[in-house]
């Protein structure tokens, strides 16, 4: 099969072509415009001419989403044809092998994984969100790129302007010394998309979101976080709740010095997933600061009584979905599993936790109950850190954001659930690896 037989975009085959004679390529733009497609094409045409020496790489965040973003794409026969069927890999294993090639898989989620390429040689390495790459691996896997006609093939979408893949290699492309090759993607390159579908991926983005991952656009992350969030739209009186197909669980963010915020999040019948209810402790003073044992009864005491208006105050329901807690909150954890409650640590990626809820305010399909008044108050004062965007980091302001946090925790730990029935698609930089589900 040859590229011409692929459903592919006059875009996206420059950039396949372009992608033969450059040391490093960049695919970047829109959400869902076909970058990754086109690189992988391009990955399979390098390892068809690959040399006998150099090893081959893929690169991702984890191995997990390594197979989830690359691996099983490269399976589809639907867009590979008969290549895909030269693609063979056993779940959990760091190699595969791709028309006859051993490739190997490698995570690099944090600094360390630097270490994990040190001295091999290589000929090919493709790399799956590059963003999310730390710099010294970047750096690293470019000096192991050193057999004759090496080459890198790197997909992400647009981040912060001040990233050092921005700032060294994307705003640097063609100047002399510098043999990169840049794509900028948008939705309307890619030929599999229908406009309904673009209309509705254009509507599920605000603010930085919608400017990063719709418009392709390389901004900082600045104002408020969730610009997106109107109380006319978002807010419910808690008399007025709908009912619910199940309760999703509850998040909680524990704290010592800081409050603990406990909510409890429902899915209705209309599909919309509602903030119930809230819990919070907050000490007065040091003196009278509750220990885990009485934090453990407080919440246990709260999931006890009633959250929904059709609820029998003096015989409520049991809680029958998730207690999600804060991963470094181990001691409580095991407080709650001694006191008969079992939890879950929490998937605490803030940024793709952060995105979640703010697709879901976009779409209207996640409201908030007026009994939230600590979680409602957070809200419109969460905001970017000014700082770390001058220094290429989103990072938000830390400061009284408990409720919001017990919500993402929620929302994303338990995300397999709920997206059974409310439809968002796939959000950039999303951590697909399995959450952590045993008990303390």
């Amino acid at each position: 099969m040859t590229a011409s037989d692929m459903p592919m975009s006059a875009k996206q085959l420059e950039s396949i072509i372009g992608a033969e004679t450059a040391a490093i390529t960049i695919w970047t733009g829109a959400i869902r415009a076909g970058k990754t497609v086109a690189s992988v094409l391009a990955f399979f045409l390098g390892v068809w001419r690959a040399p006998g020496t150099g090893i081959i790489l893929i690169v991702g965040r984890t191995l997990q989403t390594i197979e989830r973003n690359v691996i099983e794409l490269m399976q589809d026969e639907a867009i590979y044809g008969p290549l895909a069927r030269q693609v063979h890999h056993t779940r959990g294993s760091s190699t595969a092998v791709i028309l006859g090639r051993t490739v190997h898989l490698i995570g690099a989620n944090d600094v360390g994984a630097e270490a994990k390429i040190r001295g091999l040689t290589a000929y090919l390495a493709m790399v799956d969100e590059a963003t999310l790459i730390p710099e010294n691996f970047w750096t690293q896997l470019q000096g192991r790129l050193s057999v004759p006609g090496a080459r890198c093939l790197a997909t992400t979408n647009p981040d912060n302007p001040q990233h050092y893949l921005k700032k060294k290699f994307i705003d640097r492309a063609g100047e002399p010394g510098m043999d990169v090759k840049v794509f900028h993607f948008y939705m309307d390159d890619n030929p599999q998309l229908g406009a309904d579908y673009i209309a509705r991926k254009k509507a599920e983005f605000t603010g930085v979101f919608y400017k990063r991952f719709i418009r392709g656009e390389w901004v900082a992350a600045e104002g408020a976080v969730f610009d997106g969030f109107d109380p006319d739209r978002h807010m419910v009186r808690w008399e007025d709740l709908p009912q619910m197909r199940w309760i999703l669980g509850v998040g909680i963010d524990h704290g010592t010095t800081n409050p603990t915020h406990a909510v409890m999040i429902g899915h209705g019948v209309d599909d919309v997933l509602y903030c119930m209810d809230e819990w919070r402790y907050k000490a007065s003073n040091e003196a009278v600061r509750w220990s885990n044992v009485q934090l453990s009864q407080g919440v246990r005491d709260w999931i006890d009584t009633a959250h929904h208006p059709s609820d029998n105050p003096d015989h409520p329901p049991k809680l029958t979905g998730s207690v999600v807690v804060d991963s470094a909150a181990a001691d409580f954890r095991v407080q709650l599993k001694q006191d008969g409650l079992s939890s879950i640590k929490a998937n605490k990626d803030v940024l793709y936790g952060i995105r979640t809820m703010a697709a879901l305010f976009s779409a209207d399909r996640f409201k908030i109950a007026d009994r939230c008044e600590e979680l409602l108050k957070e809200i419109p004062a969460y905001v970017w850190d000014e700082k770390a965007s001058a220094e290429g980091k989103d990072q938000v302001v830390k400061l009284n954001d408990h409720g919001i946090d017990a919500v993402r925790y929620l929302l994303v730990t338990a995300e397999r659930k709920w997206r059974r029935h409310i439809k968002l698609g796939s959000l950039p930089g999303r951590q697909l690896e399995d959450p952590e589900l045993e008990a303390a």
